[in-house]
């Protein structure tokens, strides 16, 4: 395993690698970090010390996606946290010809490659005892809070933005769906849903749209990848495994939306909301994580918080911080 320059430019390198999930399969994903000692002054923390073990955060995407946040890394550092953010298989850096974006059968097939970006961030800092922070984003939300009930004692602490936890309004429709799903999952597992098309999020994030944020539109498409059915079916299988409870032991956070704007038609309050997820029902189910967990609810947030306007995206970095620094207290 090699670092080489990553697409963000400089500060930033990449390392692709292979890991073998439990079902025997080869998957390829990718590690990023960040390796600027510098930070923007506005993200700088006052009273960062270099005592103690060494801390670092992993950060995990969502569904379509893959990372690209240079501020949200510089933030991290700000805080004293080496940055690491993983590019899951079949996303972003890590997308292989004649493979289909976005599509995993089981989430727990994520287990290997997270347990072997782990396992480089502790080797990647010498000796020192290192202390990780896990993140992850709406779907990598999902998958970070499963994999932390699963890995006990792996983390320290658990921060969600937006975590996709339940389907829209209530456990009822999840079960309803599954129903349908299942079944066609099992028969023909990559199977294309023919779902309503939506590309409102991202029309409210990118440059190329109105929003502030340069994407690539092969890593991140207007439209998302096709939703297969098997993939689907693991989401709801995820999310019924929450609403059952993890019952996780460290401290979480959890960052919402204040509100939600889930229509067929665009509305210009997409710019202002979550458009992607129903907040009420996340803020509700994120009760169902673990024995201590924080939720703050942010006005004029988007899906992604840190990807929101300036204003609101620094109440949100501001929340952050309090809690980093109440959980270090």
């Amino acid at each position: 395993m090699e670092w080489q320059s990553d697409i963000l430019g400089p500060g930033f390198e990449s390392c692709p690698f292979d890991a073998v999930g439990g079902d025997g399969v080869r998957r390829r994903a990718t590690l990023v970090r960040y390796t600027s000692p510098a930070a923007t002054d506005t993200l700088k923390a006052p009273d960062v010390s270099p005592a103690g073990p060494r801390r670092a955060v992993l950060f995990l995407h969502g569904w379509s996606d893959y990372f690209f946040n240079i501020e949200l890394a510089q933030f991290w550092e700000a805080q004293g946290f080496d940055f690491f953010a993983l590019d899951m298989h079949n996303h972003g850096r890590s997308l292989q010809p004649g493979t289909h974006g976005g599509y995993v059968a089981d989430l727990g097939n994520y287990d290997a490659e997270i347990g072997t970006a782990v396992g480089m961030i502790g080797g990647s800092g010498g000796a020192a005892p290192v202390q990780l922070t896990l993140m992850g984003h709406s779907t990598g939300g999902l998958v970070a809070a499963l994999w932390a009930s699963r890995n006990q004692g792996a983390v320290t602490q658990l921060v969600l933005n937006s975590p996709w936890l339940e389907m829209h309004r209530s456990a009822m429709l999840r079960r309803a769906a599954w129903t349908m799903v299942e079944p066609i999952a099992r028969l023909r597992p990559d199977a294309v849903l023919r779902l309503p098309e939506r590309g409102f999020y991202w029309r409210s994030i990118s440059s190329s749209a109105g929003g502030e944020w340069t994407l690539d539109n092969a890593y991140r498409p207007p439209l998302a990848f096709p939703v297969r059915a098997a993939w689907l079916s693991a989401i709801l299988a995820g999310q019924a495994k929450v609403a059952r409870g993890l019952d996780i032991e460290v401290p979480i956070l959890v960052l919402l939306s204040a509100a939600s704007e889930n229509g067929m038609v665009w509305k210009e309050e997409m710019r202002r909301t979550d458009a992607v997820l129903d907040v009420k029902t996340i803020a509700a189910r994120a009760m169902s994580l673990g024995r201590s967990v924080t939720v703050e609810r942010i006005d004029g947030a988007l899906h992604d918080v840190f990807l929101s306007g300036a204003a609101v995206r620094a109440d949100a970095y501001a929340r952050l911080a309090r809690w980093l620094k109440g959980q270090a207290g």
